[in-house]
């Protein structure tokens, strides 16, 4: 538990919704100059040890990829020639930090034009126009940083034990969580959509065939106040009996208007052994929905690669 840090909504929130932001500014960067991947995977941010990075865009100045550094506490510029930039995280408000990100990326040459309003945050305004203060602490930073460093090494050893089509581990900016994603291989009805700032065709492509999806989600901008961190589970389409009590559930409970299993990052924190706690919560949801939709495990699956 003493490895694990303690995560709060509302110490830590006003930061996660800062770091929210910012990273969807670095993700909408990558889709406006990279090709389109299926279930837009190429958009992802990347957990690295500095924090969470976006895949290299290529650019006539060179290759370069930014980085939302929480060791650093700044997005860092790595250009193909060596050359580095950095522009620190607490600029007091979004649209500093926007249009700082901007003047950086320009000074070396490099795109910089990018979708200037975020996604899946209701209400949210431009990044240009949003002049509220917003607090980064360096502390929470830091926690959320040591956070996904303890939890990437579990989410990667229950992708191992997939061969099937499945997502890497990776962070999703739109909702500012850390996901991974198996696929049965067989088609899924089309998704209803409605996800706000999001258009439903990228959802119905995300959710083009059947998947059962697991993550992590700390807080971050748009947050109900008083929501706390968060592990999750839930499979599309959902199964019949998905929902129903479970012993093996240890924890973890179903939150029909989320539509998924949730077992509070607290839960796993203070456990006597989180990563078996979290290995557990990711083994069983996944064993109940391929279960349940009867997924061909047998040609799915396999014992996890050493070490």
């Amino acid at each position: 538990m003493a490895d694990w840090p303690k995560l709060e909504s509302v110490r830590d929130g006003p930061t996660f919704a800062t770091l929210h932001l910012a990273s969807q500014m670095l993700g909408k960067l990558r889709v406006a100059h990279a090709p389109w991947v299926n279930h837009g995977w190429h958009a992802t941010l990347h957990p690295v040890a500095e924090g969470l990075a976006i895949e290299p865009i290529a650019a006539k100045a060179g290759n370069f990829t930014l980085t939302l550094d929480l060791a650093r506490h700044a997005i860092v510029l790595h250009v193909g020639d060596g050359e580095r930039d950095l522009l620190p995280l607490d600029l007091g408000s979004i649209a500093a930090l926007h249009r700082h990100l901007v003047v950086m990326l320009e000074s070396h040459g490099l795109p910089a034009a990018f979708h200037g309003r975020p996604n899946e945050i209701p209400g949210a305004r431009p990044f240009a126009e949003d002049l509220e203060p917003r607090e980064y602490n360096p502390d929470s930073a830091a926690r959320l940083h040591a956070a996904l460093s303890r939890i990437v090494p579990v989410f990667e050893r229950f992708r191992a034990g997939f061969v099937g089509k499945c997502s890497p581990v990776h962070f999703f900016w739109g909702s500012f969580d850390l996901a991974v994603t198996r696929f049965s291989g067989r088609e899924a009805p089309p998704h209803p959509g409605g996800i706000p700032g999001l258009p439903d065709r990228i959802t119905r492509e995300a959710y083009s065939h059947e998947v059962s999806s697991a993550g992590f989600w700390p807080g971050g901008a748009g947050a109900p106040p008083g929501t706390e961190p968060l592990f999750y589970s839930y499979a599309y389409p959902e199964p019949p009996g998905f929902r129903d009590p479970d012993d093996d559930l240890q924890g973890a409970i179903f939150d029909a208007t989320l539509g998924e299993y949730v077992l509070p990052y607290a839960f796993v924190r203070e456990s006597a052994a989180p990563e078996r706690a979290l290995m557990m919560f990711l083994a069983s949801t996944y064993n109940r929905a391929a279960n349940l939709a009867f997924w061909d495990r047998k040609s799915l699956e396999r014992a996890p690669v050493a070490p």
